[in-house]
């Protein structure tokens, strides 16, 4: 490699192409990596979602969970004890119902998985989450 050429003048300027690919292949390392890492600090299973699925109001079971514990199936206020019972009733008109828990903020998470573990041995399709306000 000859920096100065009599005829030309001197090399005044640097190949570029070696810096670039080192970029890229460092790049490309870390994109690869990347979800590795991610994954084996997060142990939270994510729910996926699929787009374009519609569920007709009549498939939809709502289960209310209030901020004082009551519970209610379709408006009904029900206790925890006759929630199974409320809920063989309702789901055995359809096995592809989809149980949809509307629960305060306030609410225990237990009280919720409650209610998903009974709608789940019970046949539910679908179990769905949705967070309402206390009073509405």
């Amino acid at each position: 490699m000859q920096i100065h050429n009599p005829q030309k003048g001197v090399m005044a300027d640097i190949n570029m192409i070696p810096l670039i690919d080192v970029a890229l292949i460092l790049l490309i390392i870390f994109m690869v990596l990347t979800p590795f890492l991610v994954q084996s600090q997060i142990t939270v299973q994510l729910p996926k979602s699929v787009q374009n699925t519609r569920v007709t109001e009549t498939d939809i079971l709502r289960v209310q969970i209030e901020a004082g514990g009551q519970i209610s199936v379709e408006g009904k206020k029900i206790r925890l004890s006759q929630l199974e019972d409320e809920l063989v009733l309702r789901l055995s008109k359809s096995s592809k119902k989809t149980v949809l828990v509307q629960a305060d903020k306030v609410v225990p998470v237990e009280r919720v998985v409650e209610v998903f573990d009974a709608a789940k041995k019970l046949g539910a399709g679908r179990l769905g989450l949705a967070v309402v306000q206390s009073g509405k």
